[in-house]
């Protein structure tokens, strides 16, 4: 059983198949039902949320200033925290929103000593805001506050069950990797994470799991060690 981890969920899996919604409460409540009962296993879990429900990057505009662009989109994680953040307090479970920045009173500035305190609090922390700064990936502040809070892993909940040899979407023979080594990632410049994460996760030996969201109790499967997805080692 893993004590601490980070869960990565994309912005697009809380609005689902729905392309006119930005939140699907159905599934959002699934999630936070599975977070609920690895918490009551004794995990400490942290939680990324993406913005592409909302933003997706220069996808609107091709000609906007990529520092806009991203600003932009730290802002749509901040939204998807608060949502996710009051779901889950509807379910009995306390929740608080960090940002590298300030946010009035929406949020609380990020911390590793408020943030360790209320993991063991039996609280749920979500990052938002990703690190302030452009350029940067939720994958990247996924990996950079698991290396800060020491996460024993971290868990990315994607549309796809896990890594391919090729672009399953495109190619029907693509086979799925069970394992693969973080280095081999890097190496050979695999789009499977971010490289800056998984430069953060070689340097720091923190193992990654990547799953599909949308398989049943995925969240609680792959916590549990069942064999889901693909795991990315860093031995």
């Amino acid at each position: 059983m893993y004590k601490r981890i980070v869960l990565k969920l994309s912005g697009e899996a809380l609005a689902g198949d729905n392309p006119n919604v930005k939140f699907d409460n159905g599934i959002i409540k699934g999630i936070v039902n599975q977070i609920k009962e690895i918490m009551e296993k004794g995990t400490q879990v942290s939680l990324v949320i993406g913005g592409g429900n909302f933003w997706r990057g220069r996808s609107a505009d091709h000609a906007m200033d990529r520092t806009k662009a991203d600003q932009i989109g730290m802002l749509a994680t901040v939204m998807n925290a608060i949502y996710v953040s009051d779901f889950l307090r509807q379910e009995g479970v306390g929740c608080v929103v960090q940002t590298p920045f300030k946010c009035g009173t929406m949020t609380e500035e990020f911390s590793k000593d408020l943030a360790v305190r209320h993991l063991e609090n039996k609280e749920v922390v979500i990052f938002a805001g990703g690190l302030g700064h452009p350029m940067f990936s939720t994958d990247t502040i996924t990996a950079l506050r698991g290396a800060e809070l020491e996460a024993d892993a971290l868990f990315f909940a994607k549309n796809v069950d896990g890594v391919y040899d090729d672009d399953p979407a495109k190619n029907p023979n693509a086979k799925k990797i069970d394992e693969i080594k973080c280095g081999d990632i890097i190496k050979n410049n695999l789009r499977v994470i971010d490289l800056t994460a998984a430069s953060l996760c070689f340097d720091n030996g923190i193992p990654v799991v990547i799953f599909g969201l949308n398989e049943e109790n995925s969240i609680v499967r792959a916590v549990n060690g069942d064999k889901i997805g693909t795991i990315v080692t860093v031995d």
